[in-house]
């Protein structure tokens, strides 16, 4: 039998072994947890950003209008012709192969006053947990533009 040193419980040896893999575990559970949430958050801040662009293409495929019958020009939105502009918009920019499961989602349309609503919606999978998640996380986005004529 070997002596401990004078001072260390002979009980206690060994017991350092299992606080450093706790920490470990523990380290490494938050990493997990935060690469997740930094996934979610840059998927997001995509899908807003092709928002963005599909509410400017959908803003600017207006056709122009009279404001309340007075004789100014204004320019004059059409639910479905925004969805159609946010749809080709998408298109165009190859979106639906870098998104999953990509929707043109309801609350597209335009307001008055020619502004065009443009809301997309897609699955964003966490990276290490997504076996946990299997269907992923719906992330939604919301981008507003305006039309204006100017002379």
């Amino acid at each position: 039998m070997t002596e401990s040193p004078p001072g260390v419980n002979p009980r206690e040896d060994g017991q350092m072994s299992v606080l450093i893999v706790g920490f470990v575990v523990l380290a490494l559970l938050l990493a997990t947890v935060v690469m997740g949430a930094s996934a979610i958050y840059l998927e997001h801040k995509k899908l807003l950003s092709l928002a963005d662009g599909a509410a400017l293409t959908a803003a600017d495929s207006f056709m122009v209008g009279e404001l309340g019958g007075g004789s100014l020009p204004s320019p004059s939105l059409v639910d479905q012709r925004v969805v159609t502009a946010a749809g080709s918009h998408l298109v165009s920019s190859d979106a639906y192969s870098r998104h999953d499961h990509l929707v043109v989602a309801a609350g597209t349309g335009s307001e008055p006053g020619g502004t065009a609503v443009v809301v997309l919606t897609a699955v964003a999978h966490p990276p290490v947990i997504s076996f946990l998640l299997p269907e992923g996380i719906v992330v939604e986005a919301r981008s507003t533009a305006r039309s204006s004529l100017t002379q």
